[in-house]
């Protein structure tokens, strides 16, 4: 089985054909094609390590949704001040399928 490390979002993620992954989100519409470039490693049976990326390595995804994941409540408090602050945050992604990985 060939997985891929990507970078995208300012993150990198371990990837295989088939797989579904959430990254950070992406401007496009459902259904759209998306092609990552930056690769940093093609790992399986003969595998390619990049400096800092792979020449001619890319991984083609399909995009299944964006959405935002659920809320965490974001709470800052000096005990003995009277100083309470409550926040949430629901941070945004994008849903994509991995399609193809070309070495």
């Amino acid at each position: 089985m060939t997985h891929a490390i990507i970078e995208t979002g300012g993150k990198q993620y371990r990837v295989k054909e088939g797989e579904v992954v959430f990254i950070e989100k992406l401007s496009l519409e459902p259904e759209d094609k998306i092609t990552f470039d930056k690769i940093l490693a093609i790992l399986g049976d003969n595998p390619k390590i990049g400096a800092p990326y792979v020449e001619g390595a890319k991984v083609e995804a399909s995009v299944i949704k964006e959405g935002k994941s659920k809320k965490i409540i974001v709470f800052k408090m000096r005990r003995r001040k009277g100083y309470r602050r409550k926040q949430g945050h629901r941070q945004p992604y994008t849903k994509v399928q991995i399609d193809k990985i070309t070495a």
